[in-house]
């Protein structure tokens, strides 16, 4: 999960700059098995994605994914703070 915290004016261009640019992300990263988008107003918006495994999610983001987040070309000065990345696994619920 990354969380972005976006300048308001620029809110809806890099909602519109995110989407476009993972929508191709299945097709190219076939170990992404869902991702989304999602809005927190008034300035944040979120990348949720989950993979079939840590070696999928390395293709993507690298060797350092734990601590770095995958930044598209651009997006910073759309941001009014760096990006945050947090990484979850799924906890067993019997």
């Amino acid at each position: 999960m990354s969380e972005a915290r976006v300048l308001p004016d620029r809110f809806e261009a890099f909602h519109d700059m995110i989407v476009e640019a993972v929508r191709t992300f299945p097709d190219r990263y076939p170990g992404l098995l869902d991702h989304e988008v999602l809005v927190a107003p008034p300035n944040s918006l979120i990348y949720v994605s989950r993979w079939r495994s840590e070696e999928d999610l390395v293709h993507y983001a690298g060797e350092n994914w734990r601590d770095q987040p995958v930044v598209l070309p651009g997006e910073d000065d759309y941001l009014l703070a760096p990006l945050q990345v947090r990484h979850f696994t799924t906890a067993s619920l019997a």
